[in-house]
């Protein structure tokens, strides 16, 4: 591709905040955070409160270049406290919040027409407001263009309803180790056969259509699944500082260095070290 790649995350936009701090967060955010530090150009579709998080929201976006349609809503902006052990985050995720109440605006349709890419996770999806926002918006891209969708499961935020709805508007997958046995039996595996990972992320290919799946296994490596192979590659041994958006950052680099034309093993060892360096840093978003 020789323009700039348009990458678009769509959905929640937050604030992780940490025993003693906050910083930006949110997949979305993370991931086009990411894409444009690679060298595409990010934009961002959610919602922020009318408050003063929600500006400082936007402008920290704009400050790292990250362009966004962030409407206004009466709801507070999003925040997700983050508790860490040995570097591990878990996370009380506050509900009904400004992200959860997108509204469907003129400028946000305009925007994911010209995308070459957009990423979406199952949080999003949680309510309706935002569900049937996001259900028009992925509508509307581009019959070329990426839909990557971020299993990111967070309960009880999720369902087999919701997983059945969304894997059809998607084109590219990425889940972890634990996700992929939760998706097993929409590939048609039964319990017995959830320790083949290889063979739910070759099934899941071939029953969506998709063109690939990512497997992240944490510490121990990584498999990017097409119709013709198999990526692998083992994680590198790094400091951990925290491991908050380290997925994200893997999925921003990915989709960016395919986009900008490298082939498939580049983009995943270009992906894979991107990861490994936001472990070492605190938070998601490391200069």
């Amino acid at each position: 591709m020789d323009k700039q790649p348009v990458v678009v995350g769509l959905g929640e936009v937050l604030w992780d905040v940490f025993p003693s701090q906050k910083r930006p967060g949110g997949a979305p955010a993370n991931v086009v955070y990411h894409a444009c530090r690679q060298g595409a150009r990010g934009c961002l579709i959610s919602a922020v409160g009318a408050d003063c998080e929600g500006q400082e929201l936007t402008v920290a976006l704009r400050a790292h270049g990250v362009e966004g349609e962030l409407s206004p809503v009466s709801y507070p902006t999003g925040r997700v406290e983050v508790m860490l052990q040995n570097g591990v985050p878990s996370y009380r995720i506050v509900e009904n919040s400004a992200w959860d109440h997108m509204p469907l605006t003129k400028e946000a349709a305009r925007r994911i027409a010209q995308a070459d890419a957009a990423c979406f996770g199952t949080l999003a999806f949680r309510s309706p407001d935002t569900r049937h926002t996001l259900q028009c918006l992925l509508a509307q891209m581009q019959p070329q263009a990426l839909k990557v969708l971020d299993v990111n499961l967070r309960a009880p935020y999720y369902s087999q309803a919701l997983l059945e709805d969304l894997l059809p508007r998607c084109n590219a997958l990425k889940l972890n180790d634990e996700e992929a046995r939760v998706l097993a039996p929409l590939a048609g595996i039964s319990a017995a056969g959830t320790a083949d990972l290889a063979g739910i992320c070759r099934a899941l290919l071939a029953r969506y259509g998709l063109r690939w799946v990512i497997l992240t296994a944490g510490a121990r490596y990584s498999e990017i699944y097409t119709p013709n192979g198999v990526s692998h590659l083992e994680t590198p041994v790094v400091q951990v500082a925290d491991t908050v958006g380290a997925g994200d950052a893997f999925t921003g680099s990915f989709i960016t260095a395919l986009l900008q034309g490298q082939t498939l093993a580049d983009a995943h060892r270009q992906a894979v070290q991107t990861a490994a360096y936001v472990c070492t840093c605190p938070g998601a978003w490391p200069q």
